[in-house]
């Protein structure tokens, strides 16, 4: 099982230097920045963001999968500094990562985002019941000004893998974290957009993929998946069971853990999400840049070849003859990480959390707000339609791993393993 590497990573790489602003982004260290973010000592640079894997990133059990996720526990984050630079001193106690508004932005959703999504259901998968799911989700969206979604409503819906509102499973605090992130990027992706989280009874293969079933089963178009684990000789056979569902975007982590393959990300069926590094960047007519994640030789996007699962007839790559993950990609590097609010098993405020367990509902939310896939269709191949056009980001820079250097680990124009075809600018790459 490939699990995430030793909790305290610290971030290196593409974080943008602010001159100037150096002051003021120490100012804004020593001023708490939120429940997740602690003050560094005082220097006259500001600190670089670290991190740390969530415990649902190590399997608890044996034939566990791991969760894709990084929380951010120090130094200062990407939002942070532009804040910095922008001559900005936020309150205590406030988030430390992308919002609804700037992931919106990112990726050209604000417009739909505010028109599309009504009476479309996104489904999250993850494992073990968090119970504080409903009052977390309600911090989030009200703080960030969005509408209610709750049970009463019948916004929300919280279920276990056979469908029973009152029968959950057994509460974990790591898989809480992971619940928490999923539903809040659902949510700044698609705010009109229902929501239904399926809780595995444990994160086998076989509970989840149970899980994904009853989702589909309840009606859900869109289905994020935030874990995965290596790769084996059974993955056929869990695709025709858990992920062939034709005209539902199933989406999934492609891994935390750099080049390498990970399972059900490797799945025909799905659409493989990876991860990148995004930055504000007034010198584009984007507003954002955004490179391949990746923080060392153990940890970033994940991204390669499949051993096992036949190649999708949409994929034309030529150096992997087998499945090729990723398909597309989205924000998923902790030090240009994501606002979550949490509350189970910590102390309950904002977080900034990261891995391509971010990147996976952003990319189910975008399919949401495209609208109900064509019958019979398998989403993951709407994007590869649209690519090089101005429907997609084409993220050229970077690289995951050690691959020959070629584009199975590194980015490069057009098709790359680590972030597909792009991240979306709006959502014409996300129909068909």
């Amino acid at each position: 099982m490939r699990t995430s590497p030793t909790a305290g990573t610290t971030a290196t790489g593409r974080r943008r230097r602010i001159g100037a602003a150096f002051a003021a982004a120490a100012a804004l260290a020593l001023a708490g920045f939120g429940t997740a973010v602690q003050a560094d000592a005082a220097t006259a640079a500001p600190a670089k963001a670290t991190w740390a894997k969530t415990p649902c990133a190590t399997p608890k059990h044996k034939g566990e999968l791991a969760c894709n996720s990084l929380r951010v526990t120090g130094g200062l984050t990407a939002f942070q500094r532009q804040q910095a630079a922008d001559g900005i001193t936020p309150k205590a106690s406030t988030p430390s990562g992308y919002g609804p508004s700037d992931l919106q932005s990112a990726y050209g959703l604000t417009s739909a985002a505010a028109s599309k999504g009504t009476g479309e259901t996104i489904a999250i998968v993850d494992a073990y019941n968090d119970p504080n799911a409903e009052a977390d989700l309600a911090k989030y969206r009200s703080y960030y000004g969005l509408s209610a979604c709750t049970k009463a409503s019948g916004c929300f819906k919280q279920v276990s893998q056979t469908g029973s509102t009152t029968s959950l499973p057994s509460s974990d605090a790591g898989w809480s974290e992971e619940i928490s992130l999923d539903l809040d990027m659902a949510s700044a992706i698609c705010p009109n957009c229902n929501i239904l989280l399926v809780e595995a009874k444990s994160a086998t293969m076989a509970n989840l993929g149970t899980a994904v079933n009853e989702a589909v089963t309840l009606g859900a178009k869109y289905v994020s998946n935030s874990y995965g684990g290596s790769e084996s000789s059974s993955d056929t056979s869990y695709d025709t069971s858990y992920f062939k569902h034709p005209g539902v975007a199933i989406t999934v982590s492609a891994g935390d853990e750099g080049y390498g393959a990970e399972y059900p990300a490797a799945s025909q069926y799905v659409t493989s999400v990876g991860g990148t590094a995004l930055s504000k960047a007034s010198s584009t007519t984007r507003g954002w840049s955004e490179s391949v994640w990746n923080t060392s030789s153990t940890e970033g996007t994940g991204s390669g070849c499949s051993a096992y699962d036949a190649k999708p007839s949409w994929q034309t790559d030529t150096g992997c003859a087998k499945r090729t993950i990723a398909d597309v990609s989205a924000v998923a590097d902790p030090a240009t990480g994501v606002s979550v609010y949490d509350s189970y098993g910590v102390t309950a405020g904002f977080y900034t959390f990261g891995g391509t367990s971010a990147s996976s509902p952003i990319i189910a939310g975008v399919y949401a707000l495209a609208g109900t896939p064509s019958s019979g269709s398998y989403p993951a191949k709407f994007p590869y339609a649209k690519a090089g056009t101005s429907a997609l980001n084409d993220v050229t820079s970077g690289s995951n791993g050690s691959c020959g250097g070629s584009y199975l680990c590194t980015a490069r124009s057009g098709y790359d393993g680590p972030t597909g075809v792009g991240t979306p600018e709006g959502v014409s790459a996300f129909t068909g």
